[in-house]
């Protein structure tokens, strides 16, 4: 009984888990919303780059109309906001008003185990009504979208119309132009495609579209919706801002709950263009349509419903197994933004290809150096997806587009994988990466290999890894001035971490030909590259930046990948002697990335502390990451590039890196010596 009352009462006392934003709807680059606020009627959902993505709900109690979501109708009062629950596919949150409760739901089903699933622009938001005061009360709920949901500017022209899936009633709006895949670039949205609202059809659910103010007026003054939709079409989104919006009557409620369902879709049609071809989503491979597939998808929620819960479950007892609390509550919430900021995509014959958008940094496609440290997410999760990732870089690096010796940078600018564009693309060495790309390269082919034991390497793949380990191993160990991932930091000559990388990189490579049965001959090998690194890197307690500056020092992030192969090239001594020095450099929101700076990323400084043999050492490291979200001023997408002092981004959220704080799911090998 005591143990019971103390650990309520730390629970009580715990701090209390503050999400810098919350995501509501989000299922890829494009189908995204999150509220950047403490309460969901504080402001109206954004999307990822900040544009707003208008959306009201408002519930009405025994003929008095309260909003649960959004700023507007001004005149409508707010319901008290009690509770936020934020489980990896789910965020739920509890409002309380005129004697009832209410708990609204929003489910992305993006579950990394499921692609076809995953890859569906689908969210379910549900608003279950109870009374909490011991009277019945008679209770609807609205919900209305605009047309910022289907533009990427609110001066575009938009059209409506209705359409009947099943026993859905369906609203779509969409822009008349339809520029399919024309637009190309960081902060954009989606202008092609159609938004959709949906909700099953019967005598309590009716659906209009028309003006916002005749339309929300209507709901808060009289509990309906205007009689008949809103004809003047084509329109810009901003004229009198047309809404999709479905009412549910939910009649007289108890202390029973009373369940009022919504979907949400976004049918885009082609999501990508793939060396000049457009690609539809994965989901749609065999040659279903969007109607089949919207029809299926909300004839199944219950079910979906049911594995997304077990799945959070499951994820939540791994984490609590192997990392603080509050870093577990992290990852649970970025899981969301992890895949929403990829599409999965089918090719012509059906094979899975899935694409990154690198957001808020520069809209690149397929980027390699972003795919590297969103790896142990879906190592994690589901390695299919860390294939699907690796598929397409091959298949370009094979082709007679890339001249170089060297892995690419990316595919293109999302939403067009047509060849790389970062720094000299296909034309010059200017702000390539040489070193950083081919050990990324490697080193996630090799964790695939060990992540799916009876995987065997394409053979399509295997000369660009013979290439890419030839390159490391005249260039690695000791890479001469150019960028590495932080390129934001600038070049760097003979940067000590950049060559760790290599190092691995070129065992990797040795692992899959062995694993193959097959050797090459080597320039130099790992081991060797390794013993030559320790020479030139070490500086006594610890080791540095870049050689022969002593008096310098970096996160060496890249030796978790030597500890999850196993191939055992930086001894117990050398990570013990990183940890060290590490944890006297740790700050407030983790340790700064190297001597030169005082900024980090939150992956890199994971990966460090999961060198830790020490369990204090770990958690001194990844609780101020586990801090950062609760810590963090800037209220978007969680960042992962920061000050280390205060939490303020540098400019980069929203982006699938984050997916590298699941490296602590993985499991590593002992060091030797």
């Amino acid at each position: 009984m005591l143990s019971t009352l103390l650990a309520a009462l730390s629970l009580a006392q715990a701090p209390e888990f503050r999400p810098p934003a919350v995501p509501l709807v989000v299922g890829n680059p494009y189908f995204s919303a999150w509220s950047r606020a403490d309460r969901l009627t504080d402001d109206w959902p954004r999307h990822w780059t900040g544009g707003v993505n208008g959306m009201v709900g408002m519930v009405r109690v025994d003929g008095k109309a309260m909003r649960w979501c959004g700023p507007f109708p001004q005149d409508v009062p707010a319901m008290s906001q009690t509770g936020l629950r934020i489980s990896a596919t789910s965020s739920e949150y509890d409002f309380e008003g005129g004697g009832v409760r209410m708990t609204v739901t929003f489910l992305s089903p993006t579950l990394a185990e499921d692609p076809d699933l995953a890859s569906r622009a689908v969210t379910f938001i549900t608003a279950e009504v109870r009374s909490i005061d011991g009277g019945p009360h008679r209770a609807s709920v609205y919900l209305d979208l605009t047309g910022e949901w289907c533009t990427h500017e609110a001066s575009q022209q938009v059209a409506w119309s209705r359409a009947r899936v099943g026993d859905l009633d369906v609203l779509r709006m969409g822009t008349t132009s339809q520029p399919v895949l024309e637009r190309a670039g960081d902060h954009t949205r989606i202008d092609w495609g159609y938004i959709n609202l949906g909700a099953a059809r019967g005598p309590g659910t009716t659906t209009c579209t028309s003006g916002h103010t005749r339309s929300r007026g209507a709901f808060a003054g009289e509990g309906v919706l205007p009689e008949a939709d809103d004809l003047r079409m084509p329109r810009a989104a901003h004229d009198d801002w047309p809404v999709l919006a479905t009412v549910i009557d939910l009649g007289e409620v108890r202390e029973a709950a009373a369940k009022a369902e919504f979907v949400v879709a976004l049918d885009e049609g082609y999501c990508a263009e793939y060396f000049g071809r457009k690609l539809r989503p994965y989901w749609a491979r065999d040659g279903k349509d969007f109607g089949a597939m919207l029809g299926e998808t909300w004839a199944a929620r219950g079910e979906i419903r049911e594995r997304c819960a077990s799945a959070d479950a499951a994820l939540r007892s791994r984490l609590a197994e192997r990392v603080p609390a509050e870093f577990a509550k992290t990852c649970e919430l970025v899981y969301r933004q992890v895949m929403g900021a990829h599409c999965i995509a089918t090719d012509f014959d059906g094979t899975m290809l899935m694409f990154s958008k690198e957001n808020t940094s520069n809209g690149c496609m397929g980027t390699v150096d972003v795919l590297f440290p969103s790896a142990p997410f879906f190592l994690a999760l589901n390695p299919e997806l860390l294939e699907a990732n690796l598929r397409p870089v091959f298949a370009y690096a094979a082709s007679p587009r890339w001249k170089f010796d060297f892995a690419p940078h990316d595919l293109g600018t999302y939403p067009k994988a047509n060849g790389q564009v970062y720094g000299g693309g296909e034309r010059t060495m200017d702000n390539q990466m040489p070193v950083e790309e081919c050990g990324n390269m490697l080193i996630l082919t090799a964790a695939l290999a060990k992540a799916r034991p009876g995987w065997q390497v394409p053979q399509a793949w295997w000369g660009s890894i013979e290439k890419w380990s030839a390159y490391l191993e005249q260039h690695g160990v000791d890479p001469e001035n150019q960028l590495c991932t932080d390129d934001f930091a600038g070049h760097l000559a003979r940067n000590a971490n950049l060559a760790v990388k290599a190092c691995v990189g070129v065992a990797g490579a040795a692992r899959l030909r062995a694993r193959a049965g097959g050797t090459v001959g080597q320039v130099m090998t790992a081991s060797e590259m390794a013993a030559r690194w320790h020479e030139l890197a070490d500086a006594g307690d610890h080791t540095v930046l870049a050689y022969e500056k002593p008096e310098t020092w970096s996160l060496k992030y890249n030796m978790f990948w030597d500890a999850y192969l196993g191939t055992d090239l930086f001894p117990r001594e050398t990570r013990a002697r990183e940890i060290a020095w590490y944890v006297k450099k740790n700050e407030r929101f983790g340790v700064p990335m190297d001597s030169r700076v005082n900024y980090t990323k939150p992956e890199w400084v994971v990966w460090s502390a999961c060198l830790a043999e020490d369990r204090a050492d770990f958690d001194a490291l990844v609780k101020p990451i586990g801090a950062l979200a609760s810590g963090t001023p800037d209220r978007v997408p969680l960042t992962d590039w920061y000050t280390v002092g205060d939490g303020k981004t540098r400019g980069m959220y929203a982006r699938s890196v984050v997916g590298g704080l699941y490296a602590p799911l993985l499991p590593l090998e002992p060091a030797g010596r």
